[in-house]
C-alpha cells in the first residue's frame, strides 16, 4: 500500500512551498549572524571582564543555535514522517 499525501488537493499549494522555504531560509540565516554576533559580543565582554554582557552573549549564542537546531529538525522530523507513512 502507497500511501502518500496529496500535496496537489490545495490550491496554490507550490507558493505556501516557497514562502516556507523562503522562511526557513531566513531562520537559518538569522540564526547563523546572530551566532556570530553573539560570539563576538561574548568574547570581547569576557575579555574586558565584563562578565554580565558575557552571559549575555552566551545566552544569545545558545538560544541562536537552538533555534537552528530546532529549524532543521522540524524539516528532519516531517521528511521522518512523511517516510513513516509509506510503510504504514
Amino acid at each position: 500500500m502507497d500511501v502518500f499525501p496529496d500535496f496537489d488537493g490545495i490550491g496554490g499549494i507550490g507558493d505556501l512551498r516557497a514562502v516556507i522555504g523562503a522562511l526557513l531560509m531566513f531562520v537559518l540565516i538569522t540564526s547563523v549572524l546572530m551566532v556570530i554576533v553573539s560570539a563576538i559580543i561574548w568574547a570581547i565582554a569576557a575579555a574586558n571582564g565584563n562578565y554580565s554582557a558575557a552571559a549575555k552573549g552566551r545566552t544569545g549564542v545558545l538560544v541562536a543555535l537552538g533555534t537552528a537546531v530546532l529549524a532543521g529538525a522540524g524539516v528532519a522530523w516531517m521528511n521522518w514522517l512523511i517516510d513513516l507513512g509509506q510503510q504504514l
